[in-house]
């Protein structure tokens, strides 16, 4: 089999974790390294949504429905 007549999907993008670009088995990540450091960060809670908190003087719906 020849690689070289395959047209790929779509273009190799850089890696998130370290910037090489990406391969096919590992998209988007470059690596079964970077897969898996990316998923520990997951797994520990490093990715986080940010919270406010609410204050003491605002209401917590804060629309003008009633």
């Amino acid at each position: 089999m020849n690689d070289a007549k395959v047209t790929p999907l779509r273009k190799a993008q850089p890696c998130p974790e370290c910037g090489r670009p990406s391969t096919r088995d590992n998209y988007p990540f470059c690596s079964d390294r970077c897969r898996s450091v990316d998923l520990n960060r997951w797994l520990v809670g490093g990715y986080a949504i940010p919270v406010t908190e609410v204050g003491e003087n605002q209401d917590e719906d804060q629309d003008d429905r009633g």
